[in-house]
């Protein structure tokens, strides 16, 4: 008892900050997608599941729902590509380099999510800069509209989510033992080999969480999707807040919120039984 109270002492904030602000919020969500519409208050005082039937037997609902999660699968994909070639770069990298490269992947993240993302407005507008360039190199007869489409929406998100991702998956590269690699070199592998049978499942642990949060983090991305996405594509985030702040119909914001993280967790642990296989090879 003398050693396991004092852990258990120390573990209290950690259960107190849980509970107050993960698991007390969350019940109150799902409570709140039960209540009836009200007439002179954001809810009601009855329940009902009405909310849950009308997102289900509406097709608009689940094509944002389907946009949504899609679009937060092709910013995760991107943000591998992307990642993984600099998170091996700088798995080998020391002293000032090494510096230099996580200031540089660090960088999204030192600048405010509005400043960064009018800055992507100005970039993207139709007399901006990208347009420019290209009708002065000749690749573009006409400016291309870029502001308000999915395209600028998923290029905005893996530009800030790439950090998520480069900085587990260099952590897991940093731990492979050299001399593994100049083992299978020595027994007749090329590099494809290496990396395919050596490189590429011992990293797994690197990608599998990175890809993890990147996705949860796209899925509930909001700022971004409504600064450049705009009334032209719509998100799941996006309606959730418009019925929240907008028409003050906090019911029925919930039960949207309440379908796209279950909607999530499915996505997450069907990715996770599909890698299960990967993790233990890994760990093996």
């Amino acid at each position: 008892m003398t050693l396991k109270s004092p852990r258990l002492l120390l573990a209290i904030p950690a259960i107190a900050l849980i509970f107050v602000f993960m698991i007390l919020p969350i019940t109150n969500m799902v409570e709140m997608s039960f209540r009836t519409p009200g007439t002179s208050a954001p809810f009601g005082e009855d329940y009902t599941v009405m909310h849950y039937t009308r997102i289900l037997g509406d097709g608009y609902y689940w094509s944002v729902l389907a946009r949504s999660l899609l679009t937060a699968g092709a910013v995760t994909v991107l943000c591998l590509i992307v990642s993984y070639p600099i998170a091996w770069h700088m798995s080998k990298a020391a002293g000032l380099k090494a510096v230099f490269l996580y200031a540089c992947i660090a960088s999204p993240l030192m600048t405010g999510v509005l400043v960064r993302n009018f800055g992507w407005m100005i970039a993207a507008a139709l007399n901006g800069p990208l347009n420019e360039t290209l009708l002065a190199l000749g690749i573009l007869e006409r400016p291309l509209r870029l502001l308000f489409t999915q395209g600028l929406v998923i290029l905005a998100l893996v530009h800030v989510f790439v950090p998520f991702m480069v900085l587990p998956i260099n952590n897991a590269l940093r731990n492979i033992s050299p001399t593994l690699v100049e083992a299978s070199s020595s027994m007749g592998a090329n590099r494809r080999e290496v990396f395919r049978d050596i490189i590429l499942p011992l990293s797994f642990p690197g990608i599998y969480p990175g890809m993890i949060l990147v996705y949860v983090l796209a899925v509930a991305a909001y700022v971004t999707p409504a600064l450049l996405g705009g009334q032209m594509v719509s998100y799941m985030p996006t309606l959730i807040i418009g019925e929240l702040t907008g028409t003050f119909q906090w019911p029925f914001g919930s039960a949207l919120a309440i379908v796209l993280s279950v909607s999530t967790i499915l996505v997450v642990g069907l990715f996770t039984a599909l890698t299960s296989r990967l993790m233990e090879r890994s760990k093996a």
